[in-house]
């Protein structure tokens, strides 16, 4: 009998290519239990994101997993741009999803905050939040039912740049300007979190090495990622300049790190998050430790490379260990 999941996982996502990347690996690893998808606009509007949601489930042949979609807008600004501009126009690397692969599949009748107090509060101390998208549904969760913040294990999140320069304005990383106002609420909040910001993820590459590897593996689930990622990889050299192929590995982080946090080195700050102005959006950390007074965030800061994507390859495209 199998041993049973170290981390049960809730995976707030707005799938996106690298969406993608960490949900199926995710999928592919014993140590974690997925136990639902709420979706929220980002890479897309909602309606797209929950389509793709669903899809990678399908995919996966896990349809067992309930998705359930949450917020179409941020809290308080009107919905902005979104990133089809980085992940395609169906917001997976332009594979062709313009409608669902399995017409029956619906999301539960329940809205993404409802869900996630709904799981946490009847598993107290159990569910871990992995967002790797705007922060709305965490913070309308908390509206909700503020107790959801002493009841999670943890919160493991894809956003904010520490000490790094911004990818959407100078200061500012896309998820975290999505909704400021949800972001300044969630890293108020009294829970445990982990924020695996730019500082980290844009020191994690993956290359061609990796994708016709994957590519030519024969694994259905690395063989999708290296479909999809060619519109990513296109955008990662017009806009970064990256060569060989190489995109940034920012969602995957989160799953490698609750599958092996050994591999990544940071330091714990409190964190504030200005909601207009030329710093709307950043995370600006206190790194004297002195003038905020919420919780301190784990920010990541470093990584192995190697030992991420070695832990990628292992569990996408088949490779033994060595």
């Amino acid at each position: 009998m199998p041993a049973p999941a170290q981390h049960r996982i809730i995976f707030d996502t707005d799938p996106g290519v690298d969406d993608a990347m960490a949900l199926l690996l995710a999928l592919r690893s014993p140590e974690i239990d997925v136990v639902g998808l709420t979706t929220v606009f980002g890479n897309s509007t909602v309606d797209v994101t929950t389509r793709n949601a669903l899809n990678l489930l399908a995919l996966a042949g896990r349809t067992d997993i309930p998705v359930a979609r949450g917020a179409g807008c941020p809290l308080v600004m009107p919905l902005g741009g979104t990133g089809e501009w980085v992940h395609g126009d169906d917001a997976m690397g332009n594979v062709g999803w313009h409608a669902q692969l399995d017409p029956a599949q619906r999301p539960v009748d329940k809205h993404a905050a409802e869900f996630i107090v709904e799981q946490v509060m009847a598993h107290p101390g159990e569910i871990t939040l992995v967002p790797v998208a705007p922060l709305t549904n965490l913070a309308l969760a908390l509206r909700l039912e503020p107790r959801v913040a002493r009841n999670v294990r943890q919160v493991v999140m894809m956003g904010g740049a520490a000490l790094s320069p911004g990818n959407v304005s100078p200061v500012a990383e896309a998820n975290i300007y999505g909704d400021p106002h949800a972001a300044d609420i969630v890293f108020a909040a009294e829970w445990p979190i982990v924020m695996a910001g730019l500082d980290l993820t844009e020191s994690m590459h993956a290359d061609n090495r990796i994708w016709h590897l994957l590519r030519d593996s024969g694994d259905p689930f690395g063989v999708f990622l290296a479909r999809a990622v060619g519109f990513y990889q296109s955008f990662h050299a017009t806009w970064y300049g990256l060569e060989n192929g190489a995109t940034y590995m920012h969602d995957p982080c989160t799953i490698a790190y609750l599958i092996d946090p050994t591999l990544f080195e940071g330091e714990d700050w409190a964190i504030t998050v200005p909601v207009e102005g030329p710093a709307k959006g950043a995370t600006i950390v206190d790194r004297r430790g002195k003038f905020y007074k919420t919780p301190k965030v784990h920010c990541l800061l470093k990584g192995d490379e190697t030992g991420l994507l070695r832990l990628f390859q292992q569990r996408l495209a088949k490779i033994p260990p060595q």
